[in-house]
């Protein structure tokens, strides 16, 4: 009887003992089935090159536009468009009827002054009177210029007619000049670059450009002038880049890219399956992984770099991110890592 009883308690002693480690190993099962599985990866600090480009318009380095004074019949138009003039070079010749007059009144008025003048040694005139004869001389000089520089038209520059706007026996009106001429060697062209680099873009600082029409060829340009002032509406400041086009292949009005270059610096680059964007908002978030936990840090995003970007802030070195699993993520929550 008493083996019987002793073998009892031993088997009610052995089935507890089975009954509570069932029940242990339930309970841990049951607690890593609640755990999230993520994947991870280790991301590490390293130089990026801080480039930013910029798009603009290629314009004329000097754009003249020439035209008389007052309206007037164009007599002879000397050049087509494409044509390359140069500075000094006659290009128009309006109507030059009024000019002839003007030359016989100055021929007269140059006469008087002469005449005043012999007078003036003799005694047969006044100080007062021969003044006012050097003075209506001088009015007389000073108009005729005027005028046969509105008669005869000439190329304030060295450069290419671009516009033609009208043919000889036209009557010239203000709307349209005669012609454009523009000065092609350099070009320049104006960006606006971004208020965090005011302090890093210099006068002198070379650039690399780029022009759609071109591909990937690159030409070289330097900046010629930093505006002084920030626009307060969009934050930024015009730049303006010079290319010196010595051979002429870049032309007013390409398309063009324009690379500024600041070097490089040393930043955490992390997998771009690692980004999250916060819905209604512009805010970008990375669940860093660390001692079992996540966290949810609010990054700043710099470059795309292929799959990569670049982080200006959020992510320290050498920290774990999660690529995999976000979805079922809230900050401080502890997760399973996926092997």
């Amino acid at each position: 009887m008493k083996r019987f009883i002793q073998a009892a308690l031993c088997m009610a002693v052995v089935l507890l003992g089975s009954c509570t480690s069932g029940q242990e190993k339930e309970a841990t099962a049951s607690v890593n089935a609640g755990k999230p599985k993520v994947k991870v990866t280790s991301v590490l600090s390293r130089p990026v090159p801080q480039t930013q480009e910029y798009t603009a318009t290629v314009e004329a380095d000097i754009k003249n536009n020439i035209a008389p004074a007052s309206p007037v019949r164009i007599s002879k138009i000397f050049v087509e468009v494409g044509d390359r003039v140069k500075k000094g070079e006659k290009l128009v010749q309006m109507d030059a009827s009024n000019l002839k007059n003007l030359e016989l009144q100055l021929a007269n008025q140059e006469s008087e002054f002469n005449r005043v003048n012999e007078l003036f040694k003799v005694g047969g005139a006044s100080q007062s009177e021969l003044d006012a004869s050097k003075m209506a001389l001088d009015v007389k000089k000073t108009t005729y210029k005027n005028l046969l520089e509105n008669t005869q038209l000439l190329s304030p520059i060295s450069g290419i007619v671009t516009a033609r706007n009208y043919d000889d026996g036209d009557m010239y009106s203000a709307s349209n000049p005669v012609l454009t001429i523009e000065r092609i060697t350099p070009v320049k062209l104006l960006v606006n670059a971004s208020e965090a680099y005011f302090t890093q873009v210099k006068k002198g600082m070379k650039v690399s450009v780029k022009l759609d029409v071109y591909g990937d060829e690159k030409f070289d340009g330097i900046i010629s002038l930093v505006y002084p002032t920030i626009n307060p509406n969009t934050r930024t400041f015009p730049v303006e880049v010079k290319l010196q086009n010595s051979n002429m292949k870049v032309r007013p009005g390409m398309f063009a890219r324009v690379t500024l270059d600041f070097g490089s610096k040393d930043r955490v680059v992390v997998p771009d399956q690692s980004i999250i964007k916060q819905v209604g908002s512009g805010d970008r978030y990375v669940y860093v992984y660390k001692d079992g936990k996540v966290s949810y840090n609010k990054v700043q995003l710099g470059q795309r770099l292929g799959a990569e970007y670049e982080l200006i802030s959020g992510v320290e070195h050498n920290s774990q991110v999660v690529i995999a699993g976000q979805s079922n993520l809230n900050n401080g929550m502890e997760v399973d890592i996926e092997k």
